[in-house]
């Protein structure tokens, strides 16, 4: 399946209107354990932001309007818009233990807690101070954020990968392999089994060719065996029962007082058993 039809599916995934949204993903065990079946919570009201109107995404920075991070800037780490969410690197940590058991305290750990989109603003590029923004295009039709207090626009941040690089200004080395190399077809399909390939390649002169396969006739033939064995094998089995049954219904009907009959014989006990015939 492809990943355009997966990221449809999720684009399309239903979900109770009850639902909770938090900061992991709706299909993760920890957003499972958040909203059990059959458990109802109360509605989250949250404010309704067009995607056209959005204008706070991940690598933009930012600025704490309330709280006790106040005043500090960051840079955006993550985006929930289900919520109306952010998450500031370094910014309104909430610390805790983890992995406490027994006389072992665990791991001191912190984690960015969200903040709302009310409560962080933009900065603007050229003097860093937070400001207002709005959406307006340019003379070539481009739609670009533009800071309200200084009319200068705020580009969009570049995507970065996990690993730090941005495709937008990656540079070739010299033992990376070039697009074009890339994009290059060098398989010739042809007829020519991987042997006589080889045999081409390395200028060897072979007289001798392979004998030819018939493999479509050898599995029919060999799916008729088949058939043919287990037909034989039940016939075999229903032969078999129905001989015992027959022998069985014989033994029954006979007398089995007229059957045998005691009598002295030569054996060690002095005893026999005489067949009447």
């Amino acid at each position: 399946m492809r990943l355009t039809s997966l990221l449809s599916m999720a684009a399309k995934a239903a979900f109770p209107h009850d639902y909770r949204f938090g900061t992991n993903r709706p299909w993760t065990v920890a957003a499972r354990r958040l909203n059990p079946p059959g458990k109802k919570r109360r509605k989250v009201f949250v404010e309704p932001v067009a995607n056209e109107d959005w204008s706070v995404f991940r690598g933009d920075v930012v600025e704490i309007l309330s709280g006790k991070d106040k005043g500090k800037q960051g840079k955006v780490t993550q985006v929930f818009r289900r919520r109306n969410w952010v998450i500031v690197e370094g910014l309104n940590t909430h610390y805790r233990y983890v992995g406490r058991s027994g006389d072992y305290r665990g791991a001191y750990i912190a984690n960015e807690a969200p903040l709302l989109l009310k409560d962080i603003s933009l900065i603007d590029p050229t003097d860093r101070k937070p400001t207002e923004t709005q959406w307006r295009f340019t003379e070539e039709g481009e739609k670009v954020r533009v800071s309200a207090r200084t009319g200068r626009i705020i580009p969009k941040p570049l995507f970065q990968r996990k690993d730090g690089i941005i495709p937008q200004q990656w540079k070739d080395g010299p033992k990376d392999t070039s697009p074009e190399d890339a994009l290059q077809k060098t398989f010739t399909p042809s007829l020519k089994t991987l042997e006589e390939e080889v045999l081409e390649k390395l200028n060897i002169q072979e007289d001798r060719r392979p004998r030819r396969s018939y493999w479509h006739i050898i599995c029919e033939d060999t799916e008729q065996e088949k058939r043919r064995v287990q037909k034989r094998i039940r016939t075999e089995e229903l032969l078999n029962s129905c001989l015992y049954r027959g022998h069985m219904n014989r033994l029954g009907s006979l007398d089995s007082e007229k059957l045998f009959q005691r009598g002295e014989g030569e054996g060690s006990s002095g005893k026999g058993v005489k067949v009447l015939e």
